[in-house]
């Protein structure tokens, strides 16, 4: 990491990163929830989901200029972690200089990150004070980059997570925040309209955490009743 770059916030959930932490360790080819109907006959797989660890200098082709610039720009910006994998770079954030560095990586000439392609969020429940990770993908046309900032947040019980909107920045992520609020329930402060938008208004909970259940509704065909999805092929 760049001298720049700041220690990983305590509490951030991400301080083990740079030891390839275990997210998450699947039995079966379906993963530990799938009990006895697993009948892929591989029961006895054990597969280990890891973080990769945090990668260091140099990055490597472009990277490091970018890196350097964005820690210029907005100093202190950094989570305490930068992965490069599969010729890809990622940016962890803090959330409060989220859409600072969105403004420099959009306006600066040396950076040009004009268009946020994507807008999405992912649910780790076993990354405790980290369960919600929300990722941007953003493309530099000018200069024909992409780079990935990611977001950890903490999942608390009791409330929703907060992070900044950037459809101030990149007006097309107001759809994508739209979904990521409805998907993972995080809320998207300053956003126009923050509404559902695959999901009906009075929808309860967020379909796409992992802890949300399959649920359902028993569906009867000619006198049979067709189970909802959690209740299917149980062998018990």
């Amino acid at each position: 990491m760049s001298e720049q770059t700041p220690a990983t916030p305590q509490g951030s959930g991400l301080e083990a990163a740079g030891q390839n932490p275990v997210i998450e360790t699947k039995t079966g080819m379906w993963g530990g929830a799938s009990g006895s109907s697993d009948t892929s006959g591989y029961n006895g797989l054990t597969r280990l989901i890891e973080m990769p660890g945090d990668s260091s200098r140099p990055y490597g082709g472009w990277f490091d200029a970018v890196a350097d610039r964005m820690a210029e720009l907005v100093p202190g910006f950094s989570a305490g972690l930068t992965l490069v994998d599969r010729g890809e770079i990622t940016f962890f954030v803090l959330p409060g200089k989220l859409l600072e560095l969105a403004e420099a990586l959009r306006d600066d000439e040396k950076l040009r990150f004009e268009s946020c392609s994507c807008l999405t969020c992912v649910h780790y429940p076993q990354m405790t004070g980290a369960e919600l990770h929300v990722v941007y993908d953003l493309l530099s046309y000018t200069h024909n980059r992409r780079i990935r900032l990611e977001v950890a947040l903490a999942d608390p019980e009791d409330q929703h997570p907060h992070l900044p909107s950037v459809v101030s920045v990149y007006p097309q992520a107001d759809w994508q925040e739209r979904e990521a609020w409805d998907m993972f329930g995080v809320i998207f402060d300053g956003h126009p309209a923050l509404t559902r938008i695959l999901m009906p208004d009075d929808w309860q909970g967020h379909p796409q955490r992992k802890d949300y259940p399959l649920g359902g509704i028993p569906v009867e065909y000619k006198g049979a009743v067709v189970a909802p999805p959690d209740q299917r092929r149980s062998y018990n």
